[in-house]
C-alpha cells in the first residue's frame, strides 16, 4: 500500500512536471560535517532555478526561495550557482534546523518546483518509500540525480530504433523479465561498446544495462497504454484497473532485473554459482557459490563458500539477508545493491553483522567517506570468487 507521503509526492510531482530527485550522500545530509552544508543539485537539474541568461549572465548566482517539507513546515531556502564549480546547492534552511542529518544519507531527496521562489521537498528513507516513488515514474536508481522526465519514450534516435525493433518482434504484451534484462545487454552491447567491457568495467556494465532495460520497459509501456492514456477512460475503475496493471507489473521487475544483470555478468566472467539455491527449509540467497550441491557437500570446504544478496536498495531490508545459510551464519555476507549512500550508523550495524556491501563503482562516493573503504565494487566481488574458484 502506498503511504500518504509517497503517493502526495507522486501527484505534486505529475501536477508540477518540474521535478528533481537524488539519493543524499553524506555530504548532502550533513554527516561528513563539511562546511558546504546543504544539499548539492545536479547540473542537469539547473533549469529547474534560473534561466539561460542568468547563467549566462552571473558567475555566482543566488536565489531565495521557501521549502515545504514533507507537506507539513516550511523553512526558507537558497539556491547558488557557482559557475566555476558547475555546481548548484540549496542552503540556507535556518540555524539549528534538523532537516538534515546523519541518518537520511541514502534517503530519497525529491524537490518540486511550484513556483520561482516556492518548492515542495519530501525524504523517502525506507525500501518501500523510495521503490514506490521509483516505480511510479520508472526510474531506477541509477536514473536519479536529475530532473525527473515525465515523457516515457524520451530516447537517442539509434536506441529509439533498436528498441522499436525488439518491441516490433514480441509475440506477447509484455515478455518476462529474463527476455527484457537480455534484450537490454544486446541492445546496449550492439550501440555502445565491445562486449568485452563486461570483463574490464562490470561495474559500468551493470548500470548501462540497468538504464538501457528500463528504457525499453518504458517504450513497451507508452506503446501498450499510450493511446488509452491519451484517449481517456469511460470510468474510474477502468482508470484504476490499468494503474494498478501497471505498477504491479512494475514492482514485479524491480527485483529480478538486479539479479539477471549480475548472472549474466557472472556468466560471461566464467564464474561458478546457483541463482536462488535452496539452502535450509525455504531459505534462498540470490546467489551461491559454486553451487547449490557444494553447499550441502559437508566435506567441502566452508571458506570456498560464498553467498550474494542483489537487492535494488537495501536501507533496512539488509536484515534479510543475515540468516539465508546456516554454514556461512559466522562469515561474510555480501550485499550487491543499487543504494546510493547509506548512514553511518547503518553501516556500522552491517560491519556488526558482518555485510559488506557491493556496489558500482561509480556510487561509493555517496556513502560517508571514512567508511567507504569498506564497501567492495563489482569488480572486486568478482576477483574474490574468481580466486576463491581456482
Amino acid at each position: 500500500m502506498v503511504s500518504v507521503l509517497v503517493e502526495k509526492a507522486i501527484n505534486e510531482v505529475l501536477e508540477s512536471k518540474s521535478a528533481f530527485c537524488k539519493f543524499l550522500s553524506a555530504n548532502d545530509s550533513g554527516e561528513t560535517g563539511g562546511h558546504q552544508a546543504g544539499i548539492l543539485i545536479s547540473v542537469s537539474a539547473i533549469k529547474l532555478f534560473f534561466t539561460e541568461q542568468e547563467l549566462t549572465d552571473n558567475h555566482i548566482l543566488k536565489k531565495y526561495g521557501t521549502i515545504k517539507w514533507n507537506d507539513d513546515y516550511v523553512t526558507n531556502c537558497t539556491v547558488t550557482w557557482y559557475k566555476s564549480k558547475k555546481e548548484v546547492r540549496i542552503t540556507g534552511f535556518g540555524r539549528g534546523n534538523s532537516i538534515l542529518r546523519s541518518e537520511l544519507t541514502g534517503a530519497l531527496f525529491v524537490l518540486i518546483k511550484e513556483s520561482q521562489e516556492d518548492y515542495q521537498g519530501f525524504f523517502f528513507n525506507t525500501d518501500d518509500d523510495i521503490q514506490e516513488f521509483l516505480n511510479s515514474f520508472g526510474l531506477t536508481p541509477a536514473e536519479t540525480n536529475k530532473q525527473i522526465e515525465l515523457n516515457l519514450a524520451v530516447t537517442e534516435e539509434r536506441e529509439t530504433e533498436a528498441i522499436d525493433a525488439f518491441i516490433n518482434s514480441l509475440k506477447v504484451d509484455f515478455p518476462s523479465s529474463y527476455e527484457m534484462s537480455a534484450a537490454a545487454q544486446r541492445i546496449q552491447s550492439q550501440l555502445f561498446y565491445n562486449h568485452s567491457i563486461i570483463l574490464s568495467d562490470p561495474d559500468k556494465v551493470l548500470l548501462s544495462w540497468t538504464d538501457m532495460e528500463y528504457k525499453i520497459f518504458r517504450a513497451i509501456e507508452q506503446k501498450r497504454y499510450g493511446n488509452t492514456v491519451a484517449q481517456g477512460f469511460k470510468s474510474l475503475d477502468d482508470f484504476i484497473s490499468l494503474a494498478n496493471q501497471v505498477l504491479n507489473r512494475r514492482k514485479s521487475r524491480a527485483g529480478k532485473s538486479l539479479e539477471h544483470h549480475l548472472s549474466a555478468i557472472f556468466d560471461e566472467n566464467g564464474i561458478r554459482y546457483t541463482a536462488q539455491a535452496i539452502t535450509e527449509g525455504n531459505k534462498k540467497p540470490d546467489f551461491l557459490f559454486p553451487s547449490e550441491a557444494s553447499y550441502h557437500d559437508i566435506s567441502f570446504p566452508t571458506e570456498k563458500l560464498c553467498t550474494l544478496a542483489a537487492k535494488t536498495t537495501c536501507k533496512d531490508r539488509w536484515r534479510q539477508i543475515l540468516n539465508e545459510a546456516d554454514r556461512l551464519r559466522d562469515e561474510h555476507k555480501f550485499l550487491c545493491t543499487m543504494q546510493q549512500g547509506i548512514s553511518s550508523a547503518q553501516m556500522d550495524e552491517m560491519q556488526s553483522e558482518k555485510v559488506i556491501l557491493v556496489v558500482p563503482k561509480s556510487y561509493i562516493k555517496s556513502y560517508p567517506r571514512d567508511r567507504q573503504d569498506r564497501i567492495w565494487t563489482i569488480s572486486k566481488f568478482i576477483d574474490y570468487i574468481k580466486e576463491l574458484q581456482r
